[in-house]
């Protein structure tokens, strides 16, 4: 079974690429959480296929339909989400779906339909004579699934499966920013050999050392602006319009090209995480690192470390607290308080138009050329909204995890 986060606050999805729905189940959500189904739409409208011109060409709605774990006195106001319908003969029968209420602390279940399906694209991949794209998934699952595999759209293993992190992972955001302020962005900071000049760790960095700790929402929500006004999420303008530019380029060559993002986090609680094999920074390197086309996690200055003595890499400590963050948030896999900071490199899109040395599915050679269908040439632009949810889970369950040895009598009366 697979479960993103838990054993206390986790995230269990099913569905696949062109199947009828994602379906998502969210459970460990303490109650009394006042949830919006806009809220969680909003991340799901970043995350979503058509939502950038420099994405894939697929559009999908995704409009989210909440299912569960939600209740409010306020009926009409409860029931007012999308109305699903079940047609069974001549009959229709509408089901009403949340809109907004207070989590109950029981599961949360969501659906997101599919719409946007040309699952005829997909023959090219079918049966022991189907074609294998280089760099995908298309050979072992093959043979993992003995033949049994759902080829279209890359079935479970399409990055659409992500649909589920982005609606546990809003909840997750939701809670962390109701108790403690926190707030996740995103940065795309190079794609292909083009880097940011200015990074989102940085601009943190300035935004904390002005300001101090926490940060406002005012200021957060300033910065959020600041990522969503360019063709793509980065805090350098500059860098996104040249960025745009080669994935636009990249794109008429049928080529595809990697990307490297940074996640950050602020006003994150200190003290959240375990030392050793519930550790926050071994959690995180695999969620995050796990992610469809990622090849490297770094927490804090990452690979840069290995080139410093500790004189240059230690954060000097006073009593006001750490006074830089080469520690990235985490010492020990517990945090400090200072933002999270995590980046993350994405190889470039497997499926690509140019012609290439593969093999069918029976490992007769063959030079492969795509016949139809619709991807992403970086994907990298779409990837922040679930980055940032697949962080928010793991901290949400860290923090769970953390107040479970805080224990008070007060909160076991009935009487």
């Amino acid at each position: 079974m697979e479960v993103l986060g838990g054993p206390l606050f986790g995230v269990a999805g099913a569905g696949e690429s062109h199947g009828p729905a994602i379906v998502t189940t969210v459970f460990g959500c303490p109650p009394g959480l006042w949830v919006e189904r806009a809220q969680i739409q909003h991340y799901l409208d970043r995350r979503r296929p058509g939502s950038n011109k420099l994405g894939t060409p697929r559009r999908e709605d995704d409009q989210v339909a909440l299912l569960s774990g939600l209740y409010s006195e306020d009926h009409d106001q409860l029931l007012s989400g999308p109305a699903l319908h079940l047609h069974l003969d001549e009959d229709a029968t509408p089901m009403h779906t949340y809109e907004a209420g207070f989590t109950t602390g029981e599961p949360i279940a969501a659906a997101v339909l599919s719409a946007a399906k040309r699952s005829g694209d997909y023959k090219q991949f079918a049966g022991p004579q189907g074609h294998v794209r280089p760099g995908h998934t298309d050979l072992v699952k093959h043979y993992k699934s003995r033949g049994f595999v759902d080829v279209r759209g890359g079935g479970r293993s399409s990055y659409r499966s992500t649909i589920s992190d982005v609606i546990g992972g809003t909840i997750a955001r939701l809670y962390l920013a109701e108790h403690f302020g926190t707030a996740i962005f995103s940065s795309i900071c190079q794609v292909g050999p083009l880097e940011t000049g200015t990074s989102l760790a940085a601009r943190v960095a300035k935004l904390t050392e002005a300001e101090g700790q926490p940060l406002s929402p005012a200021t957060c929500a300033a910065l959020e602006s600041e990522l969503e006004r360019g063709p793509l999420r980065a805090v350098d303008a500059d860098f996104a319009h040249q960025a745009a530019e080669l994935i636009a380029k990249t794109r008429k060559e049928q080529d595809s090209i990697g990307a490297a993002l940074e996640v950050v986090a602020v006003n994150v609680p200190p003290l959240v995480g375990e030392p050793l094999y519930q550790s926050l920074k071994l959690r995180l390197m695999g969620s995050l690192g796990g992610l469809h086309a990622v090849q490297a996690c770094e927490i804090g200055t990452g690979s840069a470390s290995s080139a410093r003595r500790g004189s240059e890499h230690n954060d000097p400590i006073r009593t006001s607290g750490y006074q830089s963050n080469s520690h990235g948030g985490l010492l020990g896999g517990v945090t400090t308080g200072m933002p999270l900071v995590c980046r993350l490199s994405f190889k470039p899109t497997a499926t690509i138009a140019q012609p290439q040395d593969s093999v069918r599915k029976d490992l007769e050679e063959i030079e492969f050329q795509l016949a139809k269908g619709r991807h992403d040439p970086c994907v990298g632009v779409r990837a922040g909204a679930t980055l940032e949810s697949r962080l928010a889970i793991e901290l949400m369950n860290a923090v769970l995890m953390h107040q479970a040895r805080c224990m008070d009598a007060e909160n076991f009366k009935l009487f």
